[in-house]
């Protein structure tokens, strides 16, 4: 691919991929905090997301190497990010469910909040925006592993299909139907709090 036709994520990766730090330091600046945001979604611990993605911009570096531009620069490394999870899921043994009651979220400025709310409410409106947030974590926890990770990307990302269907390495159509099928579910098991006027 010529280098004018490449995006600037990817011509910076270019750059890393010749030793360039600075390059690497941009990249890292401008995707750690939605590449912390996508595996606290997918694991539920904020400090293990913070060690996972720590761990996906090292393995950047490391293969930055071997790096060539085939994909948009983002699906390779939200690849990395999905792998790098899924490992760390398999090697704590538990399905992250298990590991939200133990795992709230540090209050820290720096956090994004996953669903902010910046309205004055009533304090009964905190309380049921507080039970559908969880119920919508319990919801996207108990989808399965491809389901969970493309309605992630999807609905937090609004990642394109194309991207999405080649960080699952599956085609398009198949993307769609598995987001389809998650959004089903997930309705199905928050229809009690969709009605509510919350």
């Amino acid at each position: 691919m010529p280098p004018q036709e490449l995006d600037e994520n990817t011509q910076l990766m270019m750059k890393v991929k010749q030793g360039d730090l600075r390059a690497y330091e941009e990249l890292v600046n401008r995707h750690k905090r939605v590449v912390v945001n996508v595996i606290y979604k997918m694991i539920g611990d904020e400090n293990e997301a913070q060690d996972v993605a720590q761990n996906v911009f090292i393995q950047i570096w490391k293969a930055a190497p071997r790096y060539e531009p085939t994909a948009k620069f983002t699906t390779w490394m939200f690849t990395i990010a999905r792998n790098l999870a899924l490992n760390e899921i398999r090697r704590r043994g538990v399905h992250r469910h298990d590991s939200l009651q133990g795992s709230q979220k540090p209050d820290d400025e720096a956090s994004e909040p996953q669903f902010a709310d910046t309205t004055q409410k009533e304090p009964s409106h905190y309380v049921l925006g507080a039970e559908l947030e969880e119920k919508i974590r319990e919801a996207l926890d108990s989808l399965p592993e491809n389901q969970r990770t493309a309605l992630i990307l999807r609905r937090y990302e609004d990642m394109a299909y194309e991207e999405i269907a080649e960080i699952l390495k599956c085609s398009v159509g198949a993307t769609k139907s598995i987001i389809f099928r998650a959004r089903e579910t997930m309705k199905e098991r928050l229809k009690e709090y969709l009605g509510r006027d919350v």
